[in-house]
């Protein structure tokens, strides 16, 4: 019997350290997971109030000059945001983090009892020798808080920007950048572009302002100078493209089109003052023309005279699609001016 007993006391022991052995293990193996920020989308089309991000600027200038492809800016930006929290609180014999405390506080010691008001606008660190406070009706606490950059959006479509993959969340304290370019293409004086950063805390407009500077004057030519360029033209009439001629015969930027490119290239020639007398006058013409017409003289020119070849299959400056925006300008701007035996 004493060793039946016996056994019987062993087995439990037994069993009962083997159900707790694995309960024990099973709790051991738990790992809590960090929380995760998730943005509020309720408040991303309000105004982004002051006090979130600290901006270097909110407003950029920069200038540049005649032919410059790209302004470009950066914008820096730290999240200074804290969130405000009031939370009822009684019953309690410490307060931390504490801002203000109102309405009637009852304290109670072992040795005597009394009222006190506390102001709004006075500051508790802790109470002390209480056996307890009672009817405090909030609490105040600060605490710093994540932003998430929801989407940017430039004015135009000139104007790109450079980030992170958005949503973009920049915690408390951190610090970030916006890039942004703007294309110059056809551009003159001065520009205003703006751009829209949309957070999970509302929405904030950056402005860009350029100023950009005319080109200088063109060098005028001496009558001697001139006269030396035509004679090269005539033995080659593409020698306007190299050397000292291509600052004024070829295009001052990459980008440009249309009247822009007139401008730039072809009014040196037939707009000119000094204008040669074996430069025709585009607004007299007395041959029919049409977009066509200007395509073909663009790109190919006239062999035997001083008209270069501006195609660049012809070995000249402009693509296939400067020439067609080119001759397209042209054919609006001097249509073809002959009439027929009727005078009409």
């Amino acid at each position: 019997m004493k060793f039946y007993l016996r056994f019987l006391l062993v087995a439990g022991i037994v069993f009962s350290a083997a159900a707790w052995t694995p309960a024990q293990a099973q709790a051991t193996d738990l790992v809590a997971s960090a929380p995760t920020y998730v943005p509020d989308l309720t408040h991303q089309n309000e105004p982004l109030p002051d006090g979130v991000f600290a901006w270097d600027s909110l407003l950029k200038a920069t200038d540049t000059t005649n032919g410059q492809d790209f302004a470009r800016f950066v914008f820096n930006f730290t999240n200074v945001f804290q969130a405000v929290s009031i939370s009822a609180a009684t019953n309690v014999t410490t307060l931390t983090n504490s801002v203000s405390v109102t309405n009637l506080v009852s304290v109670t010691n072992t040795s005597f009892f009394f009222f006190k008001k506390i102001t709004p606008v006075e500051k508790i660190s802790s109470v002390e020798n209480y056996t307890y406070t009672t009817n405090v009706s909030s609490v105040t606490n600060v605490n710093a808080m994540p932003i998430t950059i929801l989407s940017v959006h430039p004015s135009c479509g000139c104007t790109t920007a450079e980030l992170p993959p958005v949503p973009w969340t920049i915690a408390p304290g951190g610090t970030g950048q916006i890039k942004l370019a703007v294309n110059l293409a056809g551009k003159a004086g001065t520009v205003f572009k703006s751009v829209n950063v949309a957070t999970d805390h509302g929405k904030k407009d950056l402005s860009l302002r350029i100023n950009i500077a005319p080109p200088p004057p063109p060098r005028v030519m001496s009558e001697d100078e001139r006269a030396a360029a035509v004679a090269a033209a005539k033995i080659d009439r593409q020698a306007v493209f190299k050397g000292e001629c291509a600052s004024c015969h070829s295009p001052k930027a990459p980008n440009i089109y249309g009247a822009d490119l007139y401008n730039s290239v072809c009014a040196v020639c037939h707009e000119s003052e000094h204008r040669a007398t074996l430069v025709p006058d585009l607004k007299n013409l007395k041959i029919p023309t049409n977009e066509e017409f200007w395509r073909t003289w663009i790109s190919i020119g006239k062999p035997g005279s001083v008209m270069p070849a501006f195609a660049q299959s012809q070995g000249g400056p402009l693509t296939d699609y400067q020439v067609a925006t080119l001759a397209q300008y042209l054919n609006m701007q001097f249509p073809s001016k002959m009439t027929n035996n009727l005078g009409q």
